[in-house]
């Protein structure tokens, strides 16, 4: 607890409130007669704080398994809600042919509307995180996510599906959106490479597992059943997370200590040490349009490229998307090794106690530019119907490097606002992803069949080339920006 004008600042007020109130020297006026705990404490500017560095209501002092099995739930919810993303297009024709689809444009966005709903929710979820907490928006949107889920299963034609498959897409933004910020709360700055990486498996194994699911599944049982399974996994994680998640977010759990401390000491001055007057403020963050806005755009061209040119049946042509799997997963296991170790390697190299947010962007520097050469072997070899497995190797080069800019900027997002804005910073960031991924595959048909494979891909090489100098630039100058900016980090 800190204070401008109090000198019980080296004890917990409730305690110290009842100290005070026993010792008799102290609890008495000149007159002799009691003092109230209104006179005691309304003329200072009390500040509720942690009632030290080891308070255990503090999110950062949290057992270690606590801490990391709310990192796991995160990644598993946001495992799932990506899931939902892509499992739908490996048996879109279906849908396409019980709907009597004709207009490409509306049988794209059958898939993809989804990533509009992921789009346009984090403004809402972002801010609702911060004025509320964590953990009522997390069961606010399992329950809303499953509900429409389900709906999208009974759907009886394309515009009640389109809607449904929006508001799902909506609510299944949360994890994604606030996940940053529940690792920000419960995980030390220095300790987040592990926690980080695991977090990222969400978005970026999910959009692969969600097709080979769905190619199998869509096979034996229809397009539908692949709502259902989304369903009892979503409900599973919404159970899982209402019994074992507690609230992390730091500002909430010390306004409710703050709200029982006037309760108890009839001093309406006292408030958190984070608030700061302002009720539903949002902070609004400029993210760059990266690099892997293209992964929706080229994953969408997986399931016709194996079906047309190598024969894959809808089943097996899920299997396409192991290839970029892989490359995450080896990502995976290259960041954790490397993150932590390297963040504490720059800190000694640069004299610093606390380690600044770029050093997250120095992974990212190394190996984003891979994207570019897993894209040019999997356009061309594409192009000339070499081996399945050839393009499929190319698709691991695109995955390993997606890992490694997707992961990087959300910790830096993190590092950067820190636990009290870390789910708006990455809200605005999931909104620039969404909206491209949401968008940018329409123009697939049109692509290809102007460029074909070969070309079509090695345009977006370049795209992502064009971005590999962001990093570096932020590295460089990202400190002297902050410096600059308007916006508090």
């Amino acid at each position: 607890m800190q204070s401008s004008a109090s000198s019980l600042t080296e004890f917990e007020l409730t305690e110290g409130a009842t100290r005070v109130l026993r010792n008799k020297n102290s609890s008495k006026n000149v007159d002799g007669s009691r003092i109230s705990l209104t006179q005691l404490f309304d003329q200072s500017d009390l500040l509720v704080d942690w009632s030290g560095p080891d308070d255990v209501e503090n999110p950062l002092n949290w057992p270690k398994r606590k801490s990391f099995g709310h990192v796991v739930i995160v990644a598993i919810l946001s495992m799932i809600m990506n899931i939902a993303a892509t499992i739908v297009a490996p048996g879109a024709s279906g849908l396409i042919v019980e709907f009597g689809i004709r207009n490409s444009t509306v049988a794209t966005l059958a898939v993809t509307i989804y990533l509009l709903g992921f789009a346009i929710g984090p403004l809402f979820i972002s801010a609702f995180s911060e004025m509320y907490g964590r953990l009522v928006v997390y069961h606010t949107s399992n329950l809303v996510f499953v509900a429409f889920v389900i709906a999208c299963a009974l759907s009886r034609n394309v515009a009640e599906y389109l809607v449904f498959r929006f508001i799902s897409g909506f609510a299944g933004s949360a994890p994604l959106t606030i996940g940053g910020g529940t690792i920000a709360d419960v995980v030390p700055v220095e300790k987040r490479g592990l926690a980080g990486a695991l977090f990222g498996l969400g978005p970026l194994l999910g959009p692969v597992i969600g097709p080979v699911i769905g190619g199998f599944l869509s096979a034996a049982l229809g397009w539908r059943w692949n709502f259902w399974l989304v369903a009892i996994l979503g409900g599973a994680a919404a159970i899982g997370t209402f019994i074992f998640m507690r609230e992390t977010n730091a500002s909430i759990i010390l306004e409710r200590k703050a709200k029982r401390l006037r309760r108890e000491t009839g001093n309406p001055a006292l408030r958190s040490k984070y608030d700061k007057g302002l009720k539903g403020s949002k902070v609004i963050v400029a993210s760059l349009v990266r690099p892997t806005q293209l992964l929706f755009f080229f994953t969408n061209s997986f399931a016709t490229l194996y079906k047309d040119v190598y024969g894959f049946s809808t089943a097996v042509s899920g299997l396409s998307y192991l290839g970029i799997g892989a490359g995450e997963v080896v990502g995976l296991v290259v960041f954790g090794a490397l993150s932590d170790r390297i963040l504490k390697q720059r800190m000694v190299a640069d004299k610093v106690a606390q380690p600044k947010p770029e050093y997250r962007l120095i992974l990212m520097i190394w190996f984003s530019p891979i994207i570019a050469g897993g894209l040019f072997i999997f356009g061309w070899t594409a192009q000339y119907h070499i081996h399945w497995i050839v393009p499929i190797i190319g698709t691991f080069f695109v995955g390993y490097g997606a890992f490694f800019v997707i992961l990087p900027s959300q910790l830096y997002l993190v590092d950067l606002f820190g636990a009290e804005a870390a789910a708006s910073a990455l809200g605005a960031n999931t909104l620039l992803r969404s909206l491209f991924g949401a968008f940018l595959p329409v123009a697939g048909p049109a692509l290809y069949s102007t460029l074909h494979y070969g070309w079509g891909n090695t345009l977006l090489g370049f795209l992502a080339l064009a971005f590999a100098p962001a990093p570096v630039f932020l590295y460089k100058y990202g400190e002297w920006l902050r410096g600059k900016t308007a916006v508090r980090f």
